[in-house]
């Protein structure tokens, strides 16, 4: 019968407590943050420091014509809105930093809603279900398109790293991207970019 000394058995139980409780923080750690309905591929996404650039009108580039379905179902595309500021915004209902600045987006969209600009939404390498879900419960007042193979960011490629989630554009009335977020956003630095870029032609409308 093989002999253990007390010490060993003692060391024996503290390592096996070790790797228990390092499991466990590996298994929380990977759950934080995350929703049900993400995908195993999703993590190769990253949230940005939340910059913001604002281009130069001579420096501006034509936003890509996109278009596709909403979350409810309806046709839509950025030629639907020729002519308004339009802010869009790249999510995923798995996404904590997007859920963060929902609110800000809804309170901004609300705030300008009677000056020309209107929001748009990219729900990307998502479940419509959980996307749906995550509308209703945040109460967005904007639709979004779906977009689960995640097209749409790759057709901005140029402007945002298609990996960065959340980001959000500000495209003027010209069609043009004016000004971008990479990461997540908040209301004063939100309000500002859309604040300039309806000012430029303000007097013209």
């Amino acid at each position: 019968m093989p002999f253990t000394r007390p010490g060993s058995r003692l060391r024996a139980a503290a390592l096996r407590c070790a790797a228990a409780v390092a499991v466990l923080a590996a298994l929380a750690g990977c759950a934080e943050g995350v929703d049900t309905g993400a995908a195993s591929e999703d993590d190769r996404y990253i949230s940005g420091d939340g910059s913001s650039t604002l281009f130069p009108v001579e420096e501006r580039e034509q936003a890509p014509q996109v278009e596709g379905e909403t979350l409810d179902g309806d046709r839509i595309s950025l030629a639907d809105y020729s002519g308004d500021v339009v802010v869009l915004n790249f999510w995923a209902s798995w996404c904590a930093p997007c859920r963060a600045e929902t609110p800000v987006l809804n309170e901004v969209s609300a705030e300008h809603a009677d000056e020309g600009v209107r929001f748009l939404g990219v729900n990307i390498k998502d479940n419509r279900t959980s996307a749906q879900a995550f509308e209703q419960n945040q109460e967005v007042g904007y639709p979004s398109l779906y977009d689960q193979p995640g097209e749409v960011p790759q057709a901005f490629r140029e402007t945002v790293p298609p990996q960065a989630i959340p980001s959000t554009l500000v495209i003027d009335r010209q069609g043009r991207i004016a000004a971008r977020v990479i990461g997540a956003t908040d209301y004063n630095q939100l309000t500002e970019l859309v604040d300039t870029v309806v000012a430029e032609d303000a007097g013209s409308r």
